[in-house]
Protein backbone atom coordinates (compact mmCIF):
# COMPACT_ATOMS: atom_id res chain seq x y z
CA UNK A 1 0.00 0.00 0.00
CA UNK A 2 1.52 3.65 -0.54
CA UNK A 3 1.52 6.25 1.62
CA UNK A 4 -1.41 8.16 -0.08
CA UNK A 5 -4.32 5.20 -0.15
CA UNK A 6 -3.39 5.06 3.67
CA UNK A 7 -3.68 8.27 4.74
CA UNK A 8 -6.90 8.07 2.89
CA UNK A 9 -8.04 5.36 4.66
CA UNK A 10 -7.30 6.83 8.07
CA UNK A 11 -9.08 10.37 7.25
CA UNK A 12 -11.67 8.08 6.02
CA UNK A 13 -12.23 6.28 9.63
CA UNK A 14 -11.57 9.62 11.70
CA UNK A 15 -14.57 11.36 9.24
CA UNK A 16 -16.85 7.94 10.31
CA UNK A 17 -15.76 8.23 13.87
CA UNK A 18 -16.78 11.76 13.68
CA UNK A 19 -20.21 11.50 12.02
CA UNK A 20 -20.75 8.88 14.70
CA UNK A 21 -19.76 10.62 17.59
CA UNK A 22 -21.95 14.08 16.39
CA UNK A 23 -24.96 11.50 15.78
CA UNK A 24 -24.55 9.90 19.67
CA UNK A 25 -24.36 13.53 20.79
CA UNK A 26 -27.41 14.75 18.93
CA UNK A 27 -29.11 11.58 20.48
CA UNK A 28 -28.21 11.93 24.24
CA UNK A 29 -29.05 15.83 23.72
CA UNK A 30 -32.34 14.84 22.86
CA UNK A 31 -32.67 12.02 24.95
CA UNK A 32 -31.43 14.88 27.86
CA UNK A 33 -33.66 17.79 26.65
CA UNK A 34 -36.85 14.94 26.83
CA UNK A 35 -35.98 14.57 30.62
CA UNK A 36 -35.35 17.94 31.41
CA UNK A 37 -39.22 18.43 30.13
CA UNK A 38 -40.74 15.48 31.85
CA UNK A 39 -39.11 16.98 35.23
CA UNK A 40 -40.51 20.49 34.42
CA UNK A 41 -43.77 19.05 34.29
CA UNK A 42 -43.11 16.75 37.27
CA UNK A 43 -41.61 20.21 39.43
CA UNK A 44 -44.90 22.46 38.19
CA UNK A 45 -47.22 19.71 38.93
CA UNK A 46 -45.77 18.84 42.75
CA UNK A 47 -45.34 22.95 42.88
CA UNK A 48 -49.43 23.00 42.39
CA UNK A 49 -49.89 19.60 44.83
CA UNK A 50 -47.86 22.19 47.65
CA UNK A 51 -50.12 25.10 47.32
CA UNK A 52 -53.19 23.16 47.06
CA UNK A 53 -52.22 21.60 50.46
CA UNK A 54 -51.45 24.73 52.02
CA UNK A 55 -54.48 26.20 51.01
CA UNK A 56 -56.08 22.50 52.60
CA UNK A 57 -53.64 23.30 56.01
CA UNK A 58 -54.87 26.79 56.33
CA UNK A 59 -58.60 25.88 56.22
CA UNK A 60 -58.12 23.29 58.82
CA UNK A 61 -56.10 25.40 61.13
CA UNK A 62 -58.63 28.09 60.76
CA UNK A 63 -60.15 29.60 64.48
CA UNK A 64 -63.19 29.09 63.28
CA UNK A 65 -63.08 25.15 63.05
CA UNK A 66 -60.97 24.29 65.56
CA UNK A 67 -63.29 26.15 67.96
CA UNK A 68 -66.17 24.15 66.05
CA UNK A 69 -64.25 20.70 67.23
CA UNK A 70 -63.76 22.29 70.97
CA UNK A 71 -67.03 22.44 70.62
CA UNK A 72 -68.89 19.86 68.96
CA UNK A 73 -66.22 16.87 69.84
CA UNK A 74 -65.04 17.70 73.33
CA UNK A 75 -67.79 19.46 74.40
CA UNK A 76 -66.21 22.54 75.43
CA UNK A 77 -68.08 26.15 76.25
CA UNK A 78 -66.74 29.63 76.93
CA UNK A 79 -66.94 29.82 80.21
CA UNK A 80 -69.55 32.24 81.80
CA UNK A 81 -68.94 36.01 83.52
CA UNK A 82 -69.38 34.03 87.26
CA UNK A 83 -66.60 31.57 86.17
CA UNK A 84 -63.89 34.16 85.44
CA UNK A 85 -61.23 35.15 87.55
CA UNK A 86 -59.52 38.34 86.86
CA UNK A 87 -55.70 38.82 88.16
CA UNK A 88 -53.41 41.49 88.02
CA UNK A 89 -49.60 41.00 87.46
Amino acid sequence: MSLRVFAMLILAAAVIGSAIGVVYARHESRRHFVELNQLTNERDNLNFEFGRLQLEQATWAENNRIEQIARGRLGMVSPGPAEMIVTKR
